[in-house]
């Protein structure tokens, strides 16, 4: 359900829906390769698990490099397209072939099948960036109101939704589509269809944009490098938001990361990856105008901390699935679910908020500068997920292993794979709320230091 639109509202119905299809490409190239690429490369490509939590990790390093990169090209482009929507139709042109090409299956194993997995990941970050950058700065810039921009981005959760449920639903059905645990030509597959949806859902998100407002509109920053992590530097609410999305999205990708060995190991059949997905997925299609209410009577920081302990409280409560069983496991996962859908929502509406008021104070357009910082961070924070539960599978005495010689894993590799989804996640969620506290940017009247123009 979406939330009816107000009177008052700047931003026509139709730039929401195209803005918000572009989501497709945030939930899909981040939740896939989370859900998925570790168990194929130790499962599949016998790749070890540390090593594989590496090749995981490691390409995200470069978007600390590309994502402030193609941020600060997108704030200084000029053309009849606007700022961003060039570089929408640059990722939208190159992302799905790397994407596919992830998941190709070569005859290789071991450390060759790792390496070949990295470039190609290495290049689906590069193009990622080029739309995702351009495509999170846009919410900032086409509306002055508060809670419009809450309202605004209740599309891009809703999709964020629908392209999680084809994540965590339609891509293991594909892969396991030949069997239980899938096979290469599976994971091919998987990937053509991944490739094909991302294709369609980025050009749809360039075209739908096309008539977007631009509020304001300031110059583009002259500033070099220095001037600009300078301008950082000083805006506390930008690096609160960016220091809370950091922590919460760690939790989630180690939750991804981990779900397919929870499903096998914890529950006892892979099958139940699609079932705990579509048990994510659900609260986030449906408690969008829930938590747009939430967010005026609380505020976004009071909704937030709400968000987060609902969130931490499903995540630590699974950790007792295999007393309770799979029925228990979907309820608290559910219950995960419907506190995802509030911090989502509310961290891109709380950067938005902070873009707004840099432009205002500023008179600069730095959306650019900012979000490509903010991505490159959290996207390189958040990449440790699999590389942290990678260590802990390895600590537990997990075997990798290919098809054609299934292994039996250690009682003490069964214990790392439920230590490494309920346990630790939910520690570092229930930092995240320390964290809200911190962040102080207000409405318009309210009370507090930071308040927007």
């Amino acid at each position: 359900m979406i939330a009816p639109e107000t009177s008052a509202s700047t931003v026509p119905r139709s730039v929401r829906v195209g803005y918000g299809v572009g989501s497709f490409c945030t939930a899909t190239v981040g939740a896939v390769p989370g859900l998925l690429l570790l168990y194929y490369m130790t499962n599949f490509l016998a790749v070890p698990a540390w090593l594989a939590g590496v090749v995981v990790t490691a390409p995200k390093v470069w978007d600390l490099v590309i994502n402030p990169l193609v941020g600060r090209w997108s704030d200084r482009t000029r053309s009849r397209l606007g700022p961003r929507r060039p570089w929408m139709l640059a990722g939208a042109s190159t992302l799905p072939a790397a994407f596919f090409l992830v998941f190709a299956g070569p005859p290789l194993t071991g450390v060759p099948a790792a390496l070949y997995v990295g470039v190609c990941f290495l290049a689906t970050a590069t193009a990622y960036a080029l739309f995702e950058v351009p495509y999170k700065a846009m919410p900032g810039e086409m509306t002055h109101d508060y809670h419009e921009r809450t309202s605004l981005l209740q599309w891009r959760m809703v999709f964020i939704g629908a392209g999680t449920a084809i994540s965590g639903v339609l891509a293991p059905a594909i892969v396991t589509s030949q069997g239980d645990d899938g096979t290469l030509g599976s994971y091919r597959l998987m990937g053509v269809t991944i490739a094909a949806i991302l294709l369609v859902s980025m050009l749809g998100s360039f075209f739908g944009t096309a008539r977007a407002p631009m509020t304001g509109a300031p110059e583009p920053d002259g500033g070099g490098w220095r001037e600009q992590f300078a301008a950082v530097k000083g805006n506390a609410p930008f690096l609160w938001i960016t220091a809370l999305a950091c922590t919460q999205m760690l939790a989630v990708s180690m939750m991804l990361a981990a779900a397919p060995y929870f499903a096998t190991y914890t529950i006892g059949t892979p099958d139940a990856t699609q079932t705990l997905f579509a048990a994510l997925v659900g609260p986030m299609l449906l408690t969008m105008p829930l938590w747009v209410r939430l967010s005026k009577r609380y505020d976004k920081r009071g909704a937030m901390v709400l968000a987060a302990l609902m969130f931490g409280g499903g995540t630590a409560a699974a950790m007792a699935t295999p007393v309770f069983g799979s029925l228990y496991a979907h309820v608290m996962i559910l219950l995960v679910g419907v506190g995802i859908a509030g911090v989502q929502l509310l961290l891109f509406s709380m950067l938005a908020d902070v873009i707004a008021v840099d432009a205002a104070r500023t008179g600069k357009r730095r959306a650019g500068v900012l979000t490509g910082l903010w991505t490159a961070i959290e996207s390189g924070v958040s990449s440790f997920g699999a590389l942290v539960f990678g260590v802990i599978l390895s600590l537990g005495g997990f075997i990798e292993s290919e098809p054609s010689r299934p292994v039996e894993q250690p009682v003490s590799a069964v214990t790392a794979v439920l230590v490494g989804q309920t346990t630790v996640p939910a520690l570092i969620i229930l930092a995240s709320v320390v964290v809200t506290l911190r962040y102080r940017l207000t409405p318009p009247g309210a009370p507090g230091p930071d308040v927007p123009a």
